[in-house]
């Protein structure tokens, strides 16, 4: 990540590095002896707003730590999203990085300003959202996750 970018949109340390695999039971035996032991979990299907289309999205997901970093695996069980394209580009590893904002929409805002544009974003609750955006000729996401919220039920 750039310094300047970094500075310029007054980010924390990052608090996540995102993987997307393919196999998620294979995938932890093979991360678990660097970040283990991983909690998994199995979340219903949502809908997110996705290159400005709502799209369903299911997955599988697993946290680690190294340190102070969570490390997410993300297995795609169905739907389109950022997730599907990285693996229909035949690629799998390491995907986005994460950071926790104060607030989502100033966050997106700034970084629109640096050429990011949000992908694929949802508002769970009152401050509690999601959003991951790209720039051009960088395969790495970031994400930006504003958690003042909590989860609806």
């Amino acid at each position: 990540m750039d310094h300047f970018i970094e500075k310029a949109l007054n980010l924390p340390p990052i608090d996540q590095i995102g993987f997307v695999v393919k196999d998620i039971e294979a995938s932890i035996k093979l991360y678990d002896p660097l970040f283990g032991p991983f909690s998994t979990m199995e979340p219903d299907e949502m809908t997110y707003l996705y290159r400005g289309i709502e799209e369903p999205c299911k997955m599988r997901l697993a946290f680690g730590k190294t340190g102070n970093i969570e490390i997410e695996l993300i297995e795609l069980i169905s739907g389109k999203s950022p997730h599907k394209e990285f693996l229909d580009a035949g690629r799998e590893g390491i995907h986005h990085i994460r950071f926790i904002v104060d607030d989502l929409d100033k966050s997106v805002t700034a970084a629109k300003k640096l050429k990011f544009k949000p992908i694929w974003t949802r508002k769970f609750a009152e401050g509690l959202a999601v959003a991951y955006l790209e720039r051009n000729n960088d395969p790495l996401l970031i994400e930006f996750f504003e958690n003042h919220g909590t989860m609806p039920e």
